[in-house]
């Protein structure tokens, strides 16, 4: 059996629009082994979204192959469709998306309690990861009296919640300043290797994206392994 958590062959994906052919990704493959952390870098429009969104499940290849720990997910029923999104991955926007009427920590611990989880665990685990974060003592706080920094460290801790496998970020610090950013960084960093989780981190900073184990640029619709 692969140790890797997802593997991707041959993936192709076009979109038609007015009769006119699109395609934004071709013969790409990419494996996300277990505990490793994965970027890619690459300028707007070339497919890097796209991507995510199809490992997300929130997308479907137009061809090509997805396994998800062996299983392929054009075979998955609805229901494991929708664990996989609950609890395998956890996703990290540039926007922050948190529920501007909840709390720092009714938006932490809401993925949870919606997964079914007893709300006094899921509050407890969001507490604890609150903590890890640094915002424990904002938790009452809404997001409008959060700085964009910390709502962004609201939206990691959220992606955590349910103990996914892998965290998937798509230029989460596309929308902060250097010093936001880089707390942010090293933040994805930081608790991906402490909570032993796998890193897909999409991004324009080179910098940011020279931190992962492995680094990737699309290219003519591909992967290619970035010469640094």
């Amino acid at each position: 059996m692969s140790n890797n958590l997802i593997e991707i062959s041959n993936l192709e994906k076009t979109f038609v629009s007015k009769g006119e052919v699109l395609t934004v990704l071709k013969d790409l493959n990419l494996d996300i082994p277990q505990n490793k952390k994965i970027t890619i870098v690459g300028q707007s429009g070339n497919g890097k979204s796209t991507l995510l969104n199809i490992i997300s499940g929130n997308d479907v290849a137009t061809s090509g192959v997805i396994k998800i720990e062996n299983k392929i997910i054009d075979k998955m029923t609805e229901d494991e469709l929708c664990d996989y999104r609950s609890n395998f991955i956890g996703l990290v926007f540039q926007f922050h998306y948190l529920l501007k009427d909840f709390t720092a920590l009714e938006n932490v611990f809401l993925p949870a309690y919606m997964a079914n989880e007893n709300k006094k665990v899921a509050v407890e685990k969001a507490e604890l990861l609150l903590n890890d974060i640094g915002l424990y003592e904002r938790k009452n706080h809404l997001p409008s009296e959060l700085s964009g920094g910390e709502r962004q460290r609201i939206a990691v801790a959220r992606a955590l919640i349910n103990d996914p496998k892998l965290i998937l970020a798509d230029e989460p610090t596309g929308n902060l300043d250097p010093e936001n950013a880089k707390m942010i960084g090293d933040l994805l960093f930081s608790v991906s290797e402490k909570y032993n989780k796998s890193l897909l981190l999409v991004t324009h900073d080179m910098e940011l994206a020279k931190r992962g184990d492995v680094i990737y640029r699309i290219t003519d619709k591909k992967l290619v392994l970035e010469d640094l």
